[in-house]
């Protein structure tokens, strides 16, 4: 649209389309989320209503609305099999935005409109609390506000740009009080979530078939962060431990159910063989009712809203899925011995294999221990053997291993030797148990980035990723990690495969390779501080900032009692604008005073309900000619009052002029 059309619209159309633009940005970020129908409708109605606010054409019959309502319930209902719910909800309120924007009748209607949109703001924080988003319903604030002045503003033509710059101010002065509400409303927990939130989750899951890990390495989104107390381990130490998978049908891998939370300290299998390493996790919400955490990690920091376990195979689990992002400390040793023996029973559950699936890998396994230097073996001895072959037997990781049929251990062991990390695991550990060696798949995650953003280590959800743990006596589990022979740089420096860039990102990699990875980081390192200074403030954050004030011991009460100072004395000071602001003159107030005194000196009847032309024309009628120049200059007064370029306030060359118009006449005329 040009500048052109713009001041060509009338006043009401163009503050229409106006909101009808912020109605739409509102909207937008929930499309994803919308059915349908309900998307094609809501666009049909502001379409229409866009329509009808270029040609000023009558609004349709309210019949007409509760029709299309009425349709739009049978709909969310057909689609959702209720009425109730998020997303019915947010359905609803989406076409209820819609539909009244054909009934924008009168001012009242439109602060329906204003008060349904920053409900609408609101909704968007149950699917996401991300920068973007935050960043998104910010500028929909600002236009709501917007449309609300220029809904207050009823004389004149003021300019978009006038009523954003004052909803702007309005909004800089509301802006302390906001922060101080957040930094101090008593946190009971979290504040945007609900029952049964689809919240995106990472890339591990409790069941593993061959290739689903590789389709997770596609998502490359952040995992976790870590940021450790002192220099960070290796990279090929960096193994966090997720789902433990020991039972196999043939074709899906699965835990050992239940899950066993270890009872006591003194019954703790592992032995550090070296110091502790303190690190900090922030972990970003997932589907899983555990924490991926270093191996081995003997401690985690309480988590409020969080009862935490370890479990029998060494895994922290909550009472429930992770579905908001946490921070907490933990405690890990790189070096370690388990100690503790499962038990005869519970070995032997590590052995099991599927009668009639791989029958060629088993009938390799006993060639293998027919091996007269294998025969008497240990385990280590055959797992070094089972690596060396891998490394020797032609095998090739890749980010794309096809498709494997029933038999997938059979046809990639001896057949096409192409895959990615869990074939090699699941290769390996029904390997060793054909060789009578208890093992089991250990999937999560390796590696990190290789250089820290703002302090932390990322971990991507594609460095996913699945190695295999076999019983030795003496020694417990024991990790062996088959892509190590393989593809050793995948450990080693955390070097791991990638899909191909997208058209965007790989336009600006070949102009400049390093660009797109600083902006990354730059984006990631904002992310981040966003994360742990707004989305991760918990009431223990308002206890430590209660301390720093000076309250020793703080609580409830204390924050309460400074809450309540806080916005008493908030209350006072704006009481005090107030007042002050009720003791000042409109300038355009005084303005007409002056003027109005000194046509009462010319014997001018006036008051200030008379019109700057029905003024003109008193003087015309009294004065004549004399009174032309006296009259141009209220025919000003008039343009620069209530035209379309109306001015924010009077322009002081104009009073000056009408000083001396009114000194000039009066001389005339004595």
């Amino acid at each position: 649209m040009t500048p052109q059309f713009w001041t060509r619209l009338p006043r009401e159309g163009r503050d229409t389309l106006f909101l009808l633009g912020v109605i739409a940005w509102t909207i937008l970020p929930h499309v994803p989320h919308l059915p349908g129908w309900c998307i094609a409708l809501t666009a049909l109605v502001l379409a229409w209503r866009a329509q009808l606010a270029v040609s000023n054409g009558p609004l349709p019959s309210r019949w007409l609305l509760v029709g299309v309502l009425a349709v739009a319930g049978g709909l969310t209902l057909f689609s959702f099999r209720t009425l109730f719910g998020k997303e019915p909800g947010v359905t609803m309120a989406v076409v209820l935005m819609g539909l009244k924007t054909l009934e924008l009748r009168a001012r009242r209607d439109a602060f329906v409109i204003f008060f349904l949109g920053f409900f609408l703001v609101l909704t968007h924080f149950l699917y996401s609390q991300s920068l973007p988003v935050a960043l998104a319903m910010l500028v929909s604030v600002w236009g709501l506000l917007t449309a609300l002045v220029l809904a207050h503003m009823p004389v004149g033509q003021p300019s978009l740009r006038q009523a954003a710059l004052l909803a702007g101010r309005t909004a800089l002065l509301g802006a302390p009080v906001m922060v101080l509400l957040f930094l101090l409303f008593p946190r009971i927990g979290p504040l945007w979530g609900v029952p049964q939130d689809g919240q995106a989750g990472t890339g591990l899951s409790e069941r593993m078939r061959l290739g689903s890990i590789a389709e997770a390495v596609l998502d490359d989104r952040i995992a976790l962060r870590l940021r450790f107390d002192g220099p960070a381990p290796p990279p090929e130490t960096l193994y966090l431990r997720g789902p433990v998978l020991s039972r196999f049908d043939g074709q899906e891998w699965r835990p050992m159910e239940p899950l066993v939370a270890r009872r006591s300290a003194s019954a703790d299998p592992l032995q550090p063989l070296g110091p502790a390493l303190r690190y900090e996790v922030t972990l970003e919400p997932n589907r899983l009712a555990l924490l991926p955490l270093l191996e081995m990690s003997t401690q985690v920091d309480e988590i409020e809203g969080h009862r935490v376990r370890r479990t029998d195979e060494l895994l922290w689990i909550t009472e429930r899925p992770v579905a908001e992002r946490l921070r907490f400390g933990a405690q890990a040793h790189v070096r370690y011995r388990i100690a503790a023996t499962p038990g005869p029973l519970r070995l032997r559950e590590y052995l099991q294999l599927p009668p009639g699936f791989n029958p060629r890998t088993l009938q390799w396994a006993a060639d293998l221990r027919r091996d007269p230097r294998y025969a008497a073996a240990a385990p280590g001895v055959l797992a070094q053997a089972v690596l060396a072959h891998i490394r020797s037997g032609g095998y090739s990781y890749t980010l794309a291993p096809g498709t494997y049929g029933r038999d997938g251990i059979d046809e990639f062991w001896l057949d096409r030797k192409e895959g990615f990390c869990e074939h090699f695991a699941a290769a390996f550990v029904v390997v060793m148990r054909a060789l009578d060696v208890p093992a089991r798949i250990v999937t999560g995650y390796q590696g990190a980035d290789p250089a820290p953003v703002d302090g932390f280590l990322i971990v991507r959800q594609s460095a996913a990723h699945a190695w295999a743990e076999y019983w030795q006596d003496g020694l417990g589990w024991v990790r062996a990690d088959p892509t190590a022979a393989v593809a050793p740089d995948r450990i080693e420096r955390s070097r791991r495969l990638a899909p191909a860039p997208g058209l965007v990102s790989g336009a600006i990699g070949a102009v400049s390779p390093a660009l797109v990875e600083r902006l990354r980081q730059a984006w990631e390192a904002l992310d981040n501080r966003w994360n742990q200074w707004v989305l991760s403030y918990s009431r223990g954050q308002q206890f430590a900032l209660l301390k720093d004030i000076g309250f020793s011991t703080p609580d409830w009460a204390d924050l309460a009692l400074l809450l309540t100072g806080t916005l008493s004395t908030l209350a006072l000071i704006g009481a005090g604008w107030a007042w002050w602001d009720r003791r000042r003159v409109d300038p355009w107030v005084r303005q007409r005073e002056a003027l109005l005194a000194g046509l009462a000196r010319l014997g001018i009847p006036a008051t200030a309900q008379d019109a700057p032309a029905t003024l003109a024309r008193r003087l015309h009628e009294r004065y004549g000619t004399q009174a032309q120049a006296l009259a141009e200059l209220l025919a000003t007064l008039e343009r620069q009052r209530y035209g379309r370029e109306a001015l924010r306030r009077p322009d002081p060359a104009l009073t000056r002029a009408f000083g001396a118009a009114l000194r000039a006449l009066a001389a005339q005329s004595s």
